[in-house]
Parts: C-alpha cells; sequence; structure tokens
C-alpha cells in the first residue's frame, strides 16, 4: 500500500512541477517578447512548441521571432512541415502567406491568403482563427471575406459585429454603421453594444460629417421599419448633440407607440435641465404634467417647471407656487415643492425667516432621515445666508454623520468647506476639500477641485495678505445677493492703499480671479458693458491666463444674448475655435458661430 502512495505521489509531484516549469519558461519568454528580445524568445518558444506542438500560442510566437529576426527560411520550413501533418489547419495558411510578406514578395503572400480563405468554404471550423489572424496582421480585407465566407457557409454564424469593427478601423463608415443597423435590426439586444461601439466615432457636433451619416442611416431604417430601437438611437443621438428638442421628439413618438412609462422623458427632461435647455426641458415635464395619472410624477415634474420659471426669471413664480400648493396642499407628497419654495423665499426674495417657518413646517412632514436630511440642507443654506455660520455648521455635520455613504453627505461636507471658506478658514475648508476630490459624485468632485485650487493658489503666504479673505467675503456677499457690496469689496482691492507688507499687492496674486468675480456680478446686476469691459482687462493682462476661454465665451455670449451686436459676438467665439481648440466651450462656439454666420437659417 505504502508502494503505491509513494508511487501516486511522485507522479502528480512531477506532473505539477512540469506544468509549473512550462507556465514559468512561458512567461519569461513571454517577458523577453514583449521587450523586442526575440532571440531569447525564440530559443524558449521553440522548446516549448516542441514539448506541446498543438498549442497555437507556442506556434505563433515562434513564428513571429522568426520573422522579426529575419530568419524566414525556418519560419516557411516550420509551417509548411506543420501542414504537411496537418492539412486540416487552414489557418497556417495565413502565418505561411505574411511570411512571404515579410519578405516583400506580395503574389506569393495573396497565394496563401487565399488558400487560407478558399478552406473555409470546405471546413469553417478554423474560419474565425483565420479571420483573427488576417486582423491581427492588420489584413482588413482579407478578414472581411473570411467572416462572410463563414456566414455563407453557416446560416446560423453572425459575425457582423466583428465585420462592422473592421469597417471602423478602415473609416469605412457608412459600412460600419449599416452592418451594427442590420445586426440591430435583426436582435434588438444589441442596441447598447451599438451605442457603445458607436459612439467611438461620434461627437457632440451635429455638423460632423459622421453624426450626419449615422443620422441618415438610422432615419432610414426608421421609415422603411419602424421599430422602438430607432427612435431610441435617434434620441441618443441628439441628446449627444444637445439638441434636446429633437430628442423630446423622438421620446415622445415612442411614449405614444409604448403608452408604458414617462422615465425616459423625465430622464430627457433632467438632461436638459441639468445643461439649461430650459425650452426642451419645460416640454417635457409638461407633457408629463399633461399626461401622466400618477400624483406622485405630475408633483415632480411641476416641480421642475417652477424651477424653470425661477431660472427663467419669470414674474409669476409666487403666483405658481400658490397655485401648486393650492392643487397639491403642503402635505408630505410635496415636501419637494416646499424645499424649492424656501429656496425661492430665501435667494430671490430676499425673505430668509419667511424660509425657516416653511421648512421647520416641512419638518414635521418628513417621514424618513433622507427627508430630514434633505430639509435640514436647505435650511443649513437658510442661515449661511444670514450669517448664521456656527449653527448652518452644526446642521451640516449632522447630515454628514447620519447619512455616511450618501450624496446628501458628500454634499453637506463641501457645505462645510464652502462656509469655512466664506468665513476665511481657509486651513479647515481644505482639508474637507481633499476628502471631497475623489468624491462619488462628480459635480462634487470638480465643484471640491475648483475651490480648493482657488484657495491653494491664493492663500496667503509666509503671513503676507493676498487679498483671498476679501475676495472669499465678496463670494458670501454675492451668495447673499448683496451684489453692490460685493463689487464695493472688489474694487477696495484695486485702490492705492490695498498694498500689504513688502510692497506686494493683494492684487498681484488674485487679479484674474477678481475681474472675473467682478464680472459675473455686473452681469447679473444687467451692466453687460461694464462686464465685458472687466473681461478684457483679464487678457490684457494675460493672454494665456487659465481663464481665457472662459472669459472669451462670457464675452461672445453677453454680445449675443444681452448686447444683440452680432459681429462682436462672433468675434470672440472665433477666437476660442482657432485659439483654445481644447476648451470646454468649443462645440458650443462652433455651432453658435455658425448659426450667427446663417448656416443653420
Amino acid at each position: 500500500m505504502k508502494h503505491y502512495v509513494l508511487t501516486f505521489f511522485i507522479f502528480f509531484s512531477s506532473l505539477f512541477y512540469a506544468q509549473s516549469d512550462g507556465e514559468n519558461s512561458f512567461f519569461l519568454a513571454e517577458t523577453y517578447y514583449r521587450e523586442g528580445a526575440y532571440e531569447k524568445a525564440s530559443q524558449l518558444f521553440k522548446v516549448l512548441y516542441q514539448k506541446n506542438a498543438f498549442n497555437t500560442t507556442y506556434l505563433t510566437r515562434l513564428i513571429s521571432c522568426y520573422q522579426e529576426t529575419e530568419q524566414f527560411e525556418e519560419a516557411e520550413l516550420l509551417l509548411k512541415n506543420k501542414l504537411k501533418t496537418h492539412k486540416d489547419h487552414s489557418y497556417l495558411y495565413v502565418l505561411l502567406g505574411y511570411n512571404f510578406e515579410k519578405q516583400q514578395q506580395q503574389k506569393r503572400a495573396e497565394q496563401n491568403y487565399t488558400k487560407a480563405i478558399n478552406a473555409i468554404e470546405v471546413n469553417a471550423n478554423y474560419a474565425s482563427i483565420i479571420a483573427r489572424l488576417f486582423k491581427n496582421y492588420n489584413l482588413l480585407d482579407f478578414a472581411i471575406l473570411a467572416y462572410k465566407k463563414a456566414m455563407q457557409k453557416n446560416i446560423n454564424a453572425n459575425f457582423n459585429f466583428q465585420i462592422a469593427q473592421i469597417y471602423g478601423e478602415q473609416g469605412a463608415y457608412k459600412k460600419m454603421f449599416t452592418s451594427y443597423l442590420n445586426l440591430l435590426d435583426k436582435e434588438k439586444n444589441y442596441l447598447n453594444l451599438v451605442q457603445s461601439y458607436t459612439s467611438r466615432y461620434l461627437t457632440e457636433d451635429a455638423d460632423n460629417k459622421v453624426n450626419i451619416l449615422f443620422k441618415k442611416q438610422v432615419l432610414q431604417k426608421a421609415i422603411s421599419n419602424p421599430k422602438n430601437e430607432w427612435n431610441i438611437l435617434l434620441s441618443w443621438l441628439f441628446t449627444q448633440q444637445k439638441e434636446y428638442d429633437k430628442a423630446f421628439v423622438q421620446e415622445k413618438a415612442l411614449f405614444q407607440r409604448n403608452n408604458t412609462s414617462f422615465t425616459r422623458i423625465f430622464n430627457l427632461g433632467k438632461i436638459s435641465y441639468n445643461s439649461k435647455n430650459f425650452d426642451a426641458a419645460e416640454e417635457c415635464f409638461n407633457f408629463i404634467v399633461e399626461n401622466t395619472l400618477e400624483k406622485e410624477e405630475k408633483i415632480e415634474a411641476e416641480l421642475y417647471v417652477v424651477n424653470i420659471a425661477i431660472a427663467t426669471k419669470k414674474t409669476n413664480v409666487a403666483a405658481i407656487f400658490s397655485s401648486l400648493f393650492a392643487k397639491y396642499g403642503i402635505t408630505k407628497q410635496t415636501i419637494g415643492l416646499q424645499i424649492a419654495y424656501a429656496d425661492y423665499l430665501t435667494f430671490v426674495k430676499n425673505n430668509p425667516e419667511e424660509a425657516k417657518i416653511v421648512l421647520q413646517k416641512a419638518m414635521s412632514f418628513a417621514g424618513s432621515k433622507f427627508e430630514k436630511g434633505r430639509i435640514k440642507l436647505k435650511l443649513a443654506d437658510v442661515l449661511v445666508f444670514t450669517n448664521t455660520f456656527n449653527k448652518a455648521l452644526i446642521y451640516y455635520s449632522q447630515i454628514q454623520t447620519q447619512l455616511k455613504g450618501n450624496d446628501l453627505a458628500q454634499k453637506a461636507r463641501f457645505k462645510v468647506a464652502q462656509t469655512s471658506y466664506f468665513k476665511g478658514d481657509f486651513e479647515w475648508a481644505k482639508a474637507q476639500l481633499k476628502v471631497l476630490k475623489s468624491a462619488t459624485t462628480q459635480k462634487i468632485a470638480n465643484d471640491a477641485t475648483d475651490l480648493f485650487l482657488k484657495i491653494t493658489d491664493n492663500e496667503p503666504v509666509d503671513s503676507i495678505p493676498s487679498g483671498l479673505k476679501q475676495y472669499a467675503k465678496a463670494e458670501l456677499l454675492s451668495y447673499q445677493n448683496k451684489n453692490e457690496e460685493a463689487l464695493q469689496l472688489l474694487s477696495d482691492l484695486f485702490l492705492p492703499n490695498a498694498i500689504f507688507k513688502n510692497g506686494v499687492s493683494a492684487l498681484d496674486v488674485i487679479y484674474d480671479d477678481v475681474l472675473f468675480l467682478k464680472a459675473k456680478l455686473l452681469l447679473k446686476e444687467g451692466r453687460f458693458l461694464e462686464a465685458i469691459s472687466s473681461l478684457k482687462k483679464i487678457i490684457a493682462l494675460n493672454n494665456e491666463s487659465f481663464l481665457a476661454d472662459d472669459v472669451y465665451y462670457l464675452i461672445a455670449e453677453t454680445y449675443n444674448f444681452h448686447l444683440n451686436d452680432t459681429e462682436k459676438a462672433k468675434e470672440f467665439y472665433q477666437k476660442i475655435i482657432f485659439d483654445h481648440s481644447s476648451s470646454i466651450y468649443l462645440i458650443e462656439a462652433r455651432k453658435k458661430f455658425r448659426k450667427l454666420r446663417g448656416e443653420h437659417l
């Protein structure tokens, strides 16, 4: 019995060490190969292949090593011997053909490529391997032929997806889109994959030739064979292009065809709202209000409609709120409306005391810690508005503690940092912002990074004031709608006596930021020409300022929408197009420039 146990142990130990040794050899060989040490790699791959002649990875790597070291005859001999013993391994013709191509023997290369393609007719087992090898060697036309031949041979085979990918690599976009759309026509479950792969070639620019081509082909499909998928694709494309009104047309058609859910229209409305395309957003939410039978859906849509009214500075906002509370009541269901009303009372009507009463009443309806957190967050905002900082910080901190891991907790942490910044407590603000730079919510992460950089770039050095405290106070005044006071505080920084220790001026450090904030405040006050003058000073001082594209875009928008000066607007949009091609404003600037030139009229 002991003899059998010992034999068993020796056998499996030998097997284990043989496998282990093989794996180590392959790892070393692959390392040499990737480092370009082909001589060393070939020696190892040769041994590995001799031990396992059925391993195609060892064979292809060995052939590649021979080719890289110009040992073409050794590669040819190895492949021909392999074909003699394994005539059905038709993929070897691709390797042999490529071996000739490396020697610039194109005719002999194509002869072998053709043999590989024709072999699929006889035996399609290696069709996908043959096609992949062609693709790996960038022989894309042959790869397409191989996939098509395989589908002709086997009606159940479907390589349309791979073919479409190759068309994309070739830049044959029309063929690529045709292949993807035909694939989707047969199987609707491919929708997400088609969106994922076509998105690599589409841009936000509606005038991009590839976008136009894709739109035309989807529209053709929609006309010839109406399906939900074509409307979904068109809505998706228009949303990428920020043409939300056109996306809504598609979503409305989808709803009317299926009459199932308002989720897609809700989502489009929210995207439009967050992008400040209030016309399209209002269309979406009004459609929901008019058509839904669900009270909660109706109230949520109404909330967006009233927020749009506030954002677009309509004069009847108070009446809208009054009407909504009369219609739906002041209840648990309308907590969102009550919070929005408190925000309106504070930041638009400058009536924070009434806002506090509204929020305290809303708190009595809150049924969960999350609802309480939302109300408490807004109440803290109102307290900051009234300079009641310590109490506001207590509320923000409570939200952080009670809702750990939730987006509200991250938002509350940002508010702690912002309030500390307003107070001039920059060290504590930075401590909070460091944590938030990796926040799961992208907007909070971006806002945290921006504020962190603003502090670190401008904070006092070696006890020399930098003007950051005055600047932060001006931002607080702006938050409190005290724009004239904020402007006066900023103007004080330009006075000759605003000089600190060692002759350092407050503006030596924070000049660009001060001028930019001043311009935004002037715009809020409707003093458009003064705002433009402030913005132009930034460019005059430093044309390479990190704010340059923001400045040009804001000037262009002001000329375009407030001063109706088309020529000046075009001039500044053009500066972004030609001088700031990596700007986040590029696509919008190009669209608006073309529209002003009459290209879309």
